[in-house]
C-alpha cells in the first residue's frame, strides 16, 4: 500500500486548522498557515509510511464508524452549501473527503494495534503507583456552609458600619439562642441571593470563597456558628451544616481500576511513539 489514491494534504489542512485553531483553512492568518502546512507535510509523511506497514494490511473499517466521521465534519457547517463550498474551497468534494477519512481512521486502528503490544499492567504496578503519588488519592475536605451577610454603605441610613455591626450582633445572638432559626434569619436579613435558601453556599472545597470567609469556614465545627467575619462585600456570619473528606487517602479500591488505566494509556503512547520512531528511521 505505498501509493495513496488520493492527496491527503488538503484533508489533513481541513482537519488540522479546525485541531490547531478551531477555523476553517480559508480564515486562518499567515501564521496558522504556515504552522498548518508544517504539520500536515509531516503527517503526510507519516500516514504514507504507517499504510504501507504489514499492520495497515487487512484493516477493515465499519461503514458506521466512516459515516460519523463524516458526520461531525458536516456538524461544523450551517448548511449543504457551505460544506460543499468549503471543500471546493480546499480542494476536496465529498467522495475525496470520505477517502481521506478512511485513511485516518485506518491510522488509528494501526496505532491501536501496535500500542495494544504494550505490557498489560499488574496489580503490583497499580500499588506501586498508588503509594508513589498520595497527592493524587487524597479526597479533598469539603464543608456545607451557610451565611448572612449584611453590607456596608454609609450613605445609606442604618446601613453605616457601626450601624450594620450592631444590626449582626444582634442575629448572632438571637442565633446562640435559637440556632434552628438560621434559615429564617437569613431569608429576613440577609443581603445575598442565597438568602432565598436558607444562605446556603452549598458544599465547598477550601479556596472558593474570600480568604477571610475561607479561613473560618474551615476552623468551624460541624454546626457550630461562627464569629462577625468581615470580607470585601461586608459582614458575615457563618454556619457549617456538615464536613466531608478530609479523613486522608482514598482506598485503593476505589482508585485501582482509573489507575491502571493511566498507567496503561501511558505504554501505549510509549509504543507507538517507539514504533513511529523506528517506522521513520527505516525508511
Amino acid at each position: 500500500m505505498n501509493a495513496r489514491p488520493v492527496d491527503a494534504a488538503p484533508y489533513l489542512t481541513l482537519k488540522l486548522a479546525h485541531a490547531l485553531f478551531k477555523k476553517a483553512p480559508s480564515a486562518l492568518s499567515d501564521e496558522e498557515r504556515l504552522r498548518v502546512a508544517d504539520v500536515a507535510e509531516r503527517q503526510c509523511i507519516i500516514e504514507m509510511r504507517l499504510l504501507g506497514t504489514p499492520e495497515a494490511a487487512g484493516v477493515i473499517l465499519r461503514e458506521d464508524a466512516i459515516a460519523h466521521a463524516l458526520a461531525e465534519i458536516r456538524a461544523r457547517f450551517t448548511s449543504d452549501a457551505e460544506y460543499h463550498a468549503d471543500l471546493a474551497l480546499n480542494g476536496l468534494v465529498h467522495e475525496t473527503l470520505r477517502e481521506a477519512i478512511i485513511r485516518d481512521l485506518k491510522v488509528e486502528v494501526v496505532l491501536e494495534k501496535v500500542g495494544s503490544r504494550a505490557a498489560p499492567v499488574d496489580d503490583t504496578e497499580v500499588e506501586i503507583f498508588y503509594l508513589m503519588h498520595p497527592e493524587r488519592f487524597t479526597a479533598p475536605e469539603t464543608r456545607t456552609l451557610r451565611h448572612i451577610l449584611l453590607t456596608i454603605n454609609d450613605e445609606m441610613a442604618n446601613s453605616d458600619r457601626a450601624s450594620v455591626w450592631t444590626r449582626i450582633s444582634d442575629i448572632r445572638e438571637r442565633l446562640l439562642r435559637a440556632p434552628e432559626r438560621f434559615n429564617e434569619q437569613a431569608l429576613k436579613h440577609s443581603e445575598c441571593p442565597t438568602a432565598m435558601n436558607g444562605g446556603l453556599l452549598g458544599e465547598l472545597p477550601r479556596g472558593k470563597l474570600f480568604p477571610e470567609i475561607d479561613q473560618v469556614a474551615f476552623a468551624l465545627a460541624e454546626g457550630e456558628l461562627s464569629a462577625i467575619v468581615e470580607s470585601p462585600m461586608g459582614f458575615h456570619l457563618l454556619r457549617c451544616d456538615a464536613i466531608k473528606g478530609g479523613s486522608g487517602l482514598i482506598p485503593l479500591a476505589s482508585v485501582r481500576e482509573r489507575i491502571r488505566q493511566h498507567i496503561s494509556d501511558g505504554r501505549h503512547r510509549t509504543a507507538q511513539k517507539a514504533w513511529l520512531a523506528a517506522l521513520l528511521r527505516t525508511r
